[in-house]
């Protein structure tokens, strides 16, 4: 009798715990806790991106153009999921761009796993994967807005809704989907830039400004206003001296070309190709490359209020060249010291602060890139020139200080030695560890024969 209670009890325990484990699987469907253990809670989101969600009133679309080959797809997913926690409303949908090239050039789409984050009819791309970069997404999307950016026109600029090659229609119908409205700023038409105007861009004149327009932005930008001056090699016969003066800058004369292009493949010396970039808001943590196709350097003449910083800066094999260059294969441009080439690096663009004069701002920005090519219809697409373009526009516009994200990492994920120390610890484990295996086996059998 007792064995059979004994037996009962063994299958009475064991149906117990198979009806507790079915239980656990159960709710764990209907139920999610999730734990951080790592140091710093560096798995989880931080305070600032939690506070982010919490002002989007309505569902989030994340759109990942990633292809369904390798891990991507699961990285991107893991990534997201974080998020969603948090928003049951945020949603991640996967679309393979091998599907339809032609509608990812139309969109942009140069980069594998591209993601853009779609909201209440505005969208914002990003440009890597991490929680700084979704975070601040996020934040622009939950502010709104729409901001005002005046396009200098009638003396030959680029258009800001023109479809010809060298207009930048492609890029700023992207813009206007993350909240930017580009409207026409005429100073035949009007004496000064009118107010409520957040950014005043100037895009490669090809004909010399009147003098009132040249007095109207200098005035402009006197009274506090951000401008992005896109100028380009021998402008300098286009009454924007005043301007440049205003700002303490100097077109350098002459085209920049640089002698270590034929590396990369571009046959134009012309073509400046840029993978690394001084520190800087706009360039921190941009690692794609860029193209600019024919560039004018920028220096600083004079000590003003202004701080000035450069963030795209030509390399070490570069130049000024004076001499009209051809595309035929059989000239040849080098170096001339003695006419007044000036060697590079040489900074081509810059980046300029101060105090605003006006009150109702506390800092004044203005941008001025020597080329205007590398955000045209034509060259828009190459590399990372769509998203360098966009980190300028949103620091002029101030949208760099939303959310300001230390990277977060594990403090023991490297290990700081020494090459004497290297040489030790791989002399140990390759030399050292093996004969201390061998000896203690030989003991061992050395003393199973004695027994």
């Amino acid at each position: 009798m007792r064995k059979l209670f004994g037996r009962l009890d063994g299958w009475l325990f064991a149906l117990a715990l198979l009806a507790a484990a079915g239980a656990v699987g159960f709710l764990s469907t209907r139920h999610a806790w999730v734990a951080d253990w790592t140091m710093g809670g560096r798995a989880s989101l931080s305070a600032e991106s939690r506070a982010v969600l919490g002002k989007l009133d309505g569902p989030v679309e994340i759109v990942s153009y990633a292809n369904p080959q390798g891990d991507l797809r699961s990285t991107i997913a893991g990534f997201v999921e974080r998020y969603r926690r948090l928003k049951s409303d945020l949603t991640l949908t996967f679309v393979d761009p091998e599907q339809d090239p032609a509608k990812m050039r139309e969109l942009g789409i140069t980069v594998d796993g591209a993601i853009v984050v779609h909201y209440r009819g505005r969208e914002q791309r990003l440009d890597e994967l991490s929680e700084r970069s979704l975070t601040n997404a996020l934040e622009r999307l939950a502010r709104g807005g729409e901001r005002i950016v005046a396009f200098v026109t009638g003396d030959g600029e680029r258009r800001a809704d023109g479809q010809a090659n060298a207009d930048l229609g492609t890029f700023m119908a992207q813009l206007e989907s993350r909240g930017m409205r580009a409207v026409p700023l005429n100073f035949a038409q009007v004496t000064a830039v009118p107010e409520h105007t957040d950014l005043v861009v100037l895009a490669s004149p090809t004909l010399a400004l009147p003098p009132g327009a040249v007095r109207a932005l200098v005035d402009y930008v006197g009274n506090g206003g951000n401008l992005l001056w896109l100028t380009e090699p021998a402008d300098s016969d286009l009454n924007l001296a005043p301007l440049a003066d205003a700002l303490g800058l100097h077109v350098l004369p002459g085209v920049l070309v640089d002698g270590g292009g034929a590396a990369l493949g571009l046959k134009d010396p012309r073509m400046i190709a840029l993978g690394a970039y001084p520190p800087h808001t706009i360039t921190r943590g941009f690692v794609l490359t860029t193209l600019f196709p024919q560039v004018a350097a920028l220096a600083q003449v004079n000590r003003n209020d202004w701080t000035v910083q450069g963030f795209l800066r030509s390399g070490p094999q570069s130049w000024t060249e004076f001499q009209p260059i051809t595309n035929d294969a059989s000239s040849t441009i080098r170096y001339d010291a003695a006419a007044g080439e000036l060697k590079g690096p040489l900074d081509f663009g810059l980046a300029l602060t101060r105090l605003s004069p006006s009150p109702d701002k506390s800092q004044q920005r203005v941008v001025v890139i020597g080329d205007g090519d590398f955000l045209s219809n034509t060259f828009l697409g190459n590399g990372g020139n769509r998203a360098l373009g966009e980190r300028v526009f949103d620091w002029l516009l101030g949208d760099d200080t939303l959310v300001s994200l230390p990277p977060r990492g594990a403090p023991d994920r490297t290990l700081d030695i020494s090459q004497a120390e290297l040489n030790v610890l791989s002399l140990g484990f390759m030399v050292a560890l093996p004969l201390v295996l061998l000896a203690v086996g030989g003991l061992l059998a050395w003393r199973r024969r004695r027994r």
